[in-house]
């Protein structure tokens, strides 16, 4: 996605709507992505069921915990490689979707320039 410049305009309330949107689609996508590597992973290295996979990869990716017990060395491996990847996809995820937002508060206060106490312009 593609800020405008502090020097250039804010963008219209409809246009910026659609750059939320848009964030939030990214975020889901990624989202989805994620737990799709931990469903197939749990199901081939773990020997999960496909319910019980999902069940898995949603905990640990929502930051919740194993649920399952792990069986064998290389699910665990999964697992605590899976867990660092799910912080990493929560905090992209969280800045994906505040990116407009903050951007929208900053260039208020950088587009419309405060007069100070004895400017002439």
């Amino acid at each position: 996605m593609r800020y405008e410049h502090y020097s250039q305009p804010v963008i219209p309330f409809r246009k910026w709507l659609r750059r939320v949107g848009r964030s939030f689609l990214l975020t889901f996508a990624l989202i989805g992505g994620a737990l799709a590597i931990g469903i197939s992973g749990y199901h081939a290295l773990g020997h999960l069921s496909w319910i019980d996979s999902f069940l898995e990869a949603s905990m640990i990716l929502g930051g919740m915990g194993s649920i399952a017990p792990m069986q064998n060395d290389a699910v665990k491996i999964f697992a605590a490689i899976y867990a660092l990847f799910s912080g990493l996809i929560a905090i992209s995820s969280a800045a994906i979707i505040l990116a407009p937002w903050i951007h929208r508060v900053m260039h208020h206060f950088h587009a419309t320039p405060v007069k100070e106490h004895g400017d002439k312009k």
